[in-house]
């Protein structure tokens, strides 16, 4: 008998056999409904790694990643947009901050749902967004380039950097207000569903109480770089999902195999890596099993493709969809070092 899958896994899966599943083609080319944000609110899944004091689950590192696997296969853009909530609720639960104790229980039950707005740290020593001190709070100005979930999302975690090289992180409503206005929702190649926006900020006011966390700017990158090294579970949850079709298909079962194998090293390898004891240890070989992830992902949605035929070509095509949501993770969370070594690869074949 298969063993019994964690609670939050079987939400997962439920949720996905459900609702994602059978609505993803028409999110695709629509938008993510705030019905499919209720119904992950509803499933507990928010509070996947949040602390059990705080109504969280404090789930394994396992279960996350399975999670995570079957909502991206099912439906990448909805996953992108809750995936987006994990990383404030993380801050939260590890640094003691003003806004702890007002955000995280809501955060955890799944009573508000968070955006991110700090991908643009990354960019430094090019600062998009500066932060200071004022009135006893800080104040930003710059633009945010990419903000996922707008009109989804209740709060985001908004960083900018100091004149001294401090990372500031606040937490502020996710809506138009004083000083922060968002840009038109951007059309993309893939996951337009998810509601992106750039946003302008000049002179956005953040009280005291907001601050999650600051942070010299080489600590951040020190624990940031390593960590955006490792591999994404939706690489491995999209690219299942493909070889779900090319099993499917007529000719597929082989091709399906051989994929299958080499998907299930790649994930257990760079599973491995990432859960090293020291994280900014051996991020050579993360990058490389990330490189090799994509190379199969790459195989298994090209092969969804062919199989589907000229019906891959319709944009209510499952495969095509995939295809177009795999060459959006080629590039989420990029870093100018995972770029150099995905190019490497690819131009040593």
């Amino acid at each position: 008998m298969p063993p019994t899958p964690h609670p939050l896994v079987a939400r997962a899966q439920r949720l996905a056999c459900d609702l994602l599943v059978p609505h993803a083609e028409r999110v695709d080319q629509e938008e993510v409904p705030a019905s499919h944000i209720a119904a992950v609110k509803r499933s507990g899944l928010l509070g996947l790694s949040a602390p059990k004091r705080y109504g969280g689950a404090e789930a394994p590192v396992a279960v996350a990643r399975e999670t995570a696997e079957i909502l991206s296969g099912a439906c990448c853009s909805t996953w992108f947009v809750q995936t987006q909530h994990h990383t404030p609720v993380k801050l939260l639960a590890t640094y003691d901050s003003p806004a702890r104790e007002r955000l995280l229980r809501p955060l955890a039950t799944g009573e508000l749902l968070a955006g991110i707005a700090y991908a643009h740290v990354r960019a430094f020593p090019r600062v998009p967004v500066r932060a200071a001190p004022d009135r006893g709070g800080w104040r930003f100005e710059g633009k945010v380039p990419w903000y996922t979930g707008w009109g989804l999302n209740d709060v985001m975690l908004l960083a900018g950097v100091t004149d001294t090289a401090e990372v500031v992180f606040v937490v502020t409503e996710a809506r138009e207000q004083r000083g922060m206005r968002p840009s038109a929702p951007m059309r993309l190649a893939a996951l337009t569903a998810a509601r992106t926006v750039s946003l302008e900020l000049d002179g956005l006011w953040a009280p005291r109480e907001s601050v999650v966390l600051r942070t010299a700017q080489q600590d951040f990158a020190r624990v940031d770089l390593p960590r955006a090294a490792n591999t994404s579970p939706a690489v491995f949850g999209v690219t299942a999902a493909a070889l779900d079709l090319v099993a499917r298909a007529q000719d597929g079962d082989e091709p399906a195999k051989s994929l299958r194998a080499r998907l299930d090293t790649v994930r257990r390898e760079a599973y491995a890596l990432a859960d090293h004891p020291v994280p900014h240890e051996c991020v050579p070989e993360r990058l490389a099993a990330k490189s090799r992830a994509y190379e199969v992902m790459r195989a298994a949605t090209t092969a969804a493709v062919v199989a589907g035929g000229g019906r891959s070509m319709t944009l209510d095509s499952r495969a095509q969809r995939l295809a177009r949501e795999g060459m959006f993770l080629l590039v989420q969370g990029q870093t100018a070092e995972a770029r150099r070594t995905h190019l490497d690869a690819l131009a040593s074949g």
